[in-house]
């Protein structure tokens, strides 16, 4: 037979990090598991500022009754010296009834009391909050790959360029893409799904300017507006686009791969600016910088009509490409 059993769950379990998302997974996943293993099992939750040694006694002393319990103890980080020296004395030798879940943000504060479950052997689970851009992308193909469905990093991306760096909100994205699909996402089934959404990203705007379909950029950016978008993270992703493509263009001929690492870049960026330097010469990308450069500068401040200064710059970066004066 399969499934989990008793022995099978760690005694010690110690959830690190500070992303919410992440750590209440965590405890309800080891919940979940408890109960697979033992439907009678008795969880308790206790809060680790407030707890005393004496209370921890009672806690991890043996229940009357027998059965499994599962412990969960929030806010490790707040525990005092006395109660983290009681637990570290308790986890040395664990009862084999009871599992200790300790959540703990990580920090340097209660720093020794993590050291010390760790190396007491305890079941470490990372849910430290996603710093980069490469990790939310992971996260978006992981929580797809968790519910059986597929995502390459071009789908992550439009999906983030949707709905933005919210671990929660993309993870019910996800959950939702995947409930309406067959589970294989690609950033065409994003944009299907999410197209009022991924049209006010700035970067949408620069995409379509970059290959030069004035009217989608122009759609793109006056919807933006319509809904309040800033103009400055407008003005910010179509300099970055043209950057980008002059950086990669520059590089000269490669496979994503094999220029991510010289240019610093994820090889799915390299791969779209690749795509986008088609019928770009050198000049056109150096006169389409000065006018990236004269849009942010007017939308940082030297323009009383910011919209305006944006529009000029669809028309005038794909005049550009096209080789046309501005």
């Amino acid at each position: 037979m399969g499934g989990v059993t008793a022995v099978s769950l760690p005694p010690i379990v110690l959830v690190l990090g500070d992303e919410e998302l992440l750590a209440t997974r965590a405890v309800t996943e080891a919940v979940a598991r408890a109960r697979s293993a033992d439907p009678d099992v008795d969880v308790r939750e206790y809060q680790a500022g407030s707890l005393t040694v004496g209370e921890i006694a009672e806690m991890l002393s043996p229940s009357l009754f027998g059965g499994r319990r599962l412990l969960i103890l929030r806010s490790g980080q707040d525990a005092r010296k006395d109660l983290t020296a009681a637990l570290l004395g308790y986890v040395k030798n664990p009862d084999p009834d009871v599992q200790l879940v300790v959540l703990h943000l990580g920090a340097a504060k209660g720093k020794a009391f993590a050291d010390g479950l760790k190396a007491a052997g305890a079941t470490v689970i990372p849910a430290a909050r996603l710093r980069g851009h490469r990790e939310r992308v992971a996260f978006v193909r992981e929580e797809i790959r968790r519910a059986g469905g597929r995502c390459a990093d071009a789908a992550a991306e439009a999906l983030i360029a949707a709905v933005g760096n919210d671990l929660r909100e993309l993870a019910a994205a996800c959950s939702q893409l995947m409930a309406d699909t067959d589970g294989r996402i690609s950033p065409e089934t994003v944009s299907r799904y999410y197209r009022g959404r991924v049209e006010v990203s700035g970067f949408t705007v620069a995409d379509a300017t970059m290959v030069g379909d004035v009217p989608a950029a122009l759609e793109a950016l006056r919807w933006a507006l319509h809904v309040g978008v800033d103009p400055v993270p407008i003005a910010d992703a179509l300099a970055d686009g043209v950057r980008t493509v002059a950086r990669v263009a520059s590089a000269g001929r490669g496979s994503p791969y094999q220029l991510a690492s010289t240019l610093g870049m994820p090889a799915w960026k390299i791969e779209r600016a690749q795509r986008q330097s088609r019928g770009w010469t050198p000049e056109g990308l150096v006169r389409a910088m000065r006018v990236a450069a004269e849009c942010n500068a007017a939308v940082k401040g030297g323009s009383d009509d910011r919209a305006y200064a944006l529009e000029r710059a669809v028309f005038s970066v794909a005049a550009a490409r096209q080789g046309g004066a501005r």
